[in-house]
């Protein structure tokens, strides 16, 4: 695999080299995005551009949400909302607060979107690739002007994730000296949110500052949440062809958490407590410097350098929810809470090149590059905390049960090269190269360090291919990418009491594979995908008792898992009037995934789950919604279907006494959006949320935030004023 993959990056590299270098007459210049915004329809959905800054595109599945053309409440962050016209996305809304994000695709784990490689205008935010891939950094949706989402069969250019890559483009500075925006929202349960931003062009330099504030009581009793967020971005352009951009953004939220529930609980009452004293604080900085150059008419250069520092806090009673947190009699206080605590030292650097030349009198494209990565995940776990109820992380003894370092340093070279075999036909080639070591450090008490790996290889050559056939308003693509996620450090040292892991954990592996048609006429719009992914060496759980009685999570590589589907995208705009549009779409996804090989351990006996659906992946995920604009008025439906699914590996039906296996029935959700523009520079918008007020979970998590069910909201209700002076 080592040589396939070397000879296929001489070839791209040399054919680059030596193909016809003539150039072409007429100059290119790349302009920068821009949304326009009027009385006729906007679509608010499109795909990326084939070649889009140093990044290659063609071939690949993408979409492009817009959120200033979507009606969707951007304080509560509702992903069912934001993603509804991207179909597969499996929401996972567990608190309300909108300070986390928790989706995923094809049957991947949502748990903080760690199956993608997360980007914030193209900088990295997840907090360490190889320790804990999850994205604490929280960006408000206030200050996004649209997302960009890039299946795995790009994987290669951007980084070996299987879901693909995910990246929130902010809102650019305004052409003007000073531009102010104002978001305003109020809602139900105590849910106050304010957004500003300052930003304007002073000659070459141009700058962007905003800052978000969140409160929130929660729909659940003990649910409060208090969140901040800010940016500074000075760009620079030093001429017409380089940009070096500097900012420093930071997120942090405290949220309380109102504890699991078991099924009964669940339906006696889904917005009860089964905790008063659990907290969750994450706290993080990202510094970044990008440079861009336009070397030449054919040429482009990217340099991206950031770090990725904080925290990530919690303080908690730490046990299943048919466990209550009582007072101790002896005592006539609470128990000591379980504080953890994790430092995260971060830094990533990634040098982009794209390069365009001639070859058979054709244009191809080829892009490479060099990405390296240095983190030090400093853990430490299970310290004796207070018997308060406040968020306190002091600790009642001094040590820590836990005490570690995870240290990583890995390089990656990638390269992708764009054949045109003719003006309408193109395939793609790429490769990357992954090599590195992850070093683990530290003490854990009462436990052999000999039953801990000390250091983890990370060796992996991923090869891919694509191709494109365009029509005139269309195009057939597909593609097949291997992709890979490394075993992270909660998989080999369990963050929980009640979990247990395996210590010969492998690295899943495996690959993304898709064939799609593509389109847009004038007033239709569409993309049907069939695709089937392999994951090989699937990391899984089972919930068992152990001979005490006492609930226990056991992860291990439980074997592959292989997800096959189709996802469909259509909608319709039509322009009823003068002043009046309407548009009607649909996106639907039906995927089947299943365990193969694949068997766990439970007690002392082993069974095989070949065949046993994968855990949140619901068969059907289907998203329907109209949007009426008349004038300066906008009214939109939004109608949200998840087909059941099961918890865990063994496709538990009957839930066990802490609800953390068993089936999570199917649901349905509709929203609904109503918004005036006063002019160009104020409107107001109103939401009702889960209007009919379904009781619902879309999950049974069996590691955070604690096993159970994890209740969604019911129905609420918001209001947006908005104020732009551009």
């Amino acid at each position: 695999m080592r040589r396939i993959c070397f000879v296929l990056l001489q070839i791209t590299f040399l054919s680059a080299i030596y193909g016809q270098s003539t150039v072409d007459t007429m100059k290119t210049h790349t302009l920068r995005p821009v949304i326009i915004d009027g009385s006729k329809q906007v679509r608010d959905i499109r795909r990326l551009d084939d070649i889009q800054g140093t990044y290659n595109f063609s071939g690949k599945k993408s979409e492009v949400v817009i959120l200033s053309g979507q009606n969707n409440g951007l304080a509560e962050k509702y992903c069912r909302q934001l993603f509804a016209k991207i179909p597969g996305i499996f929401v996972y809304d567990m608190d309300g607060t909108g300070n986390q994000v928790n989706i995923s695709a094809r049957g991947l784990d949502p748990h903080r979107g760690w199956e993608f490689n997360i980007r914030k205008d193209g900088v990295i935010t997840n907090t360490d690739m190889y320790g804990y891939p999850a994205s604490h950094y929280n960006v408000p949706m206030e200050a996004v002007e649209r997302i960009e989402l890039v299946r795995g069969t790009s994987a290669q250019q951007y980084g070996g994730q299987f879901g693909g890559m995910l990246n929130y483009v902010t809102k650019a500075p305004s052409s003007q000296k000073l531009g102010f925006e104002s978001i305003n929202t109020v809602g139900s349960y105590g849910l106050l949110s304010t957004f500003n931003s300052l930003s304007g062009t002073l000659g070459k330099l141009r700058y962007a500052v905003w800052m978000n504030k969140k409160s929130l009581e929660g729909y659940r009793h003990y649910n409060d949440s208090k969140y901040n967020a800010e940016s500074v971005a000075l760009y620079y352009d030093i001429n017409e062809n380089m940009t070096l951009k500097a900012e420093f953004t930071h997120s942090n939220y405290v949220i309380h958490l109102a504890g699991a529930l078991n099924d009964r609980q669940f339906a006696d009452d889904p917005r009860q407590a089964t905790r008063t004293r659990n907290y969750y604080n994450p706290d993080i900085y990202i510094p970044s410097l990008t440079f861009d150059w336009k070397i030449g008419e054919r040429t482009k250069l990217k340099l991206v350098s950031n770090a990725i520092l904080g925290d990530r806090n919690s303080v908690m009673f730490d046990k299943p929810a048919n466990i209550a947190d009582t007072i101790v009699t002896a005592t006539g206080q609470y128990n000591h809470r379980q504080v953890d605590i994790d430092n995260y030292h971060s830094f990533m650097n990634e040098v982009r090149m794209l390069h365009e030349y001639r070859f058979f009198s054709q244009k191809n494209v080829l892009t490479a590059g060099i990405q390296t990565i240095n983190n030090d995940l400093h853990r430490r776990q299970q310290g004796v905390g207070s018997t308060g109820s406040d968020y306190d992380l002091s600790l009642s003894k001094p040590g820590w049960g836990r005490d570690l370092h995870f240290i990583t340093n890995n390089v990656a070279v990638f390269m992708e090269n764009k054949w045109a075999l003719t003006e309408r036909f193109s395939i793609n080639t790429s490769a990357r190269m992954e090599v590195g070591k992850s070093r683990l450090e530290g003490v854990i008490s009462n436990y052999p360090n000999e039953e801990l790996p000390n250091t983890i290889e990370h060796k992996f050559p991923l090869l891919g291919a694509s191709m494109q056939y365009n029509f005139i308003q269309s195009n057939i693509y597909g593609g097949w990418s291997q992709a890979y996620r490394p075993v992270v450090l909660k998989d080999i040292v369990p963050g929980s009491v009640y979990e247990k892991a395996d210590k010969n954990l492998k690295d899943a592996f495996g690959y993304n594979a898709e064939l799609g048609y593509r389109g847009q006429s004038e007033w239709l719009t569409w993309d049907v995908t069939a695709f089937y992914l392999l994951y090989q060496n699937r990391l899984g759980t089972v919930a068992f008792k152990d001979q005490n009685g006492q609930l226990t999570i056991f992860r291990t590589n439980i074997g592959d898992s292989h997800t096959k589907g189709v996802e469909a995208f259509v909608q319709g705009d039509w322009t009823l009037g003068k002043v009046s549009t309407i548009s009607v779409y649909n996106a639907t996804s039906w995927m089947d995934a299943r365990y193969k090989d694949a068997t766990v351990r439970t007690g002392n006996e082993n069974i095989s789950v070949d065949g046993n659906q994968v855990e949140s992946a619901p068969k059907i995920i289907s998203r329907s919604g109209v949007t009426y604009k008349y004038s300066r008025w906008t009214a939109c439906v939004k109608y949200s279907y998840t087909a059941e699914s099961f918890a865990d590996a063994l496709n538990t039906k009957i839930p066990n006494a802490s609800g953390a296996v068993g089936l999570v029935p199917a649901y349905s959700i509709v929203d609904v959006n109503m918004i005036v523009r006063f002019n160009e520079h104020l409107k107001l918008q109103v939401n009702a949320n889960n209007l009919f007020d379904k009781s619902y979970f879309a999950k049974r998590p069996q590691f955070y935030p604690g096993p159970g069910i994890w209740p969604s909201d019911g129905r609420t209700f918001s209001a947006t004023i908005a104020i732009k002076l551009y």
